[in-house]
């Protein structure tokens, strides 16, 4: 009888505890439930004189904040292009060879124009070396398909992402592994 009535009043405290515990902590947070990732362009609006808590209605306790706190309106973010000299091969990368060079030349027959060579070589050689390591077909499409998506200059709106790279897979089967 002593052991349950023990365990019992021991459960009992430590759910007692637990509670207190609980209790102890204050819901003073000052996050938001929207993140900002970047800095984004806002409107501003005049607010009450006095600062509100992140609920709004309430004045809140920081010392000496007599100011009017604005109101901010994200408006839409949108991406900015690409700069131009990441579009380009970096001067320290070598010249292309003439493999590298047909096999470039039958993406664009294909429709393929990479914004930079490295990106179609990149593919190519993926697309070799998978073939040499035993890959199947499907998995090597994948990656493939991944980096063709990736290409800054790629328009879904002429060719699907996935016929991009069931074209890169065939262009570098037939003219650049193993010429």
């Amino acid at each position: 009888m002593h052991r349950t009535r023990g365990k019992v009043l021991g459960v009992v405290m430590a759910c007692a505890a637990a509670g207190l515990l609980a209790a102890c902590g204050t819901n003073d947070s000052t996050a938001t439930s929207t993140p900002t990732l970047a800095p984004t362009t806002t409107k501003t609006t005049a607010a009450a004189s006095a600062t509100t808590a992140p609920g709004g209605d309430a004045p809140s306790d920081h010392p000496g904040s007599t100011e009017a706190a604005p109101t901010t309106v994200p408006e839409a973010e949108r991406p900015q292009p690409v700069p131009s000299q990441f579009l380009t091969t970096p001067s320290g990368t070598p010249p292309l060879t003439d493999r590298d060079k047909t096999f470039i030349q039958e993406l664009k027959k294909q429709g393929i124009s990479p914004a930079a060579p490295d990106i179609a070589l990149t593919a190519g050689g993926l697309v070799c070396q998978g073939t040499a390591e035993g890959a199947t077909k499907d998995q090597i499409i994948t990656y493939v398909t991944a980096i063709a998506g990736s290409d800054p200059s790629f328009d879904e709106s002429k060719m699907s992402v996935d016929q991009a790279g069931k074209i890169y897979y065939d262009v570098a089967i037939k003219s650049y592994c193993n010429k």
